[in-house]
């Protein structure tokens, strides 16, 4: 484990419901980063809810203190490639989860999930927390 970890949409939910399970990990991690996609699914939540402007006050406020990983070229060519293996293999995975997982491993990070379907993408370091 290198110390280095991506938070899964499942994993900020944690971290917001203050899980001391997850927070007295995090707080042994050299670093922390969330990816784009993990930020719209968090985004989406809040716009549904019936606290809309509240909830999406307190993403931004996450958001403006997380070290936010995008998607750019690269990680979308780790995307084709990951998809790919899936669609051989014939265990497809939600489409954001491929982006969460291609970001993860282009960027050389565990993933931080309570998602055990991640375990199907081949070379994806992933802790369930």
């Amino acid at each position: 484990m290198n110390g280095r970890y991506l938070l899964d949409t499942n994993a900020v939910i944690a971290l917001f419901e203050n899980e001391t399970r997850l927070l007295e990990r995090l707080a042994a991690a050299s670093e922390t980063f969330v990816p784009t996609i993990a930020l719209g699914e968090l985004y989406f939540g809040a716009a549904k809810s019936r606290q809309a402007t509240e909830n999406a006050a307190r993403i931004d406020e996450f958001a403006a203190r997380s070290s936010v990983l995008g998607c750019d070229a690269s990680v979308a060519r780790e995307y084709g490639r990951i998809k790919n293996r899936l669609r051989e293999t014939g265990r497809p995975l939600p489409e954001n989860d491929i982006w969460i997982a291609a970001t993860a491993r282009h960027y050389g990070l565990v993933l931080v999930t309570r998602d055990r379907h991640f375990r199907e993408v081949e070379g994806l370091e992933l802790q369930i927390w």
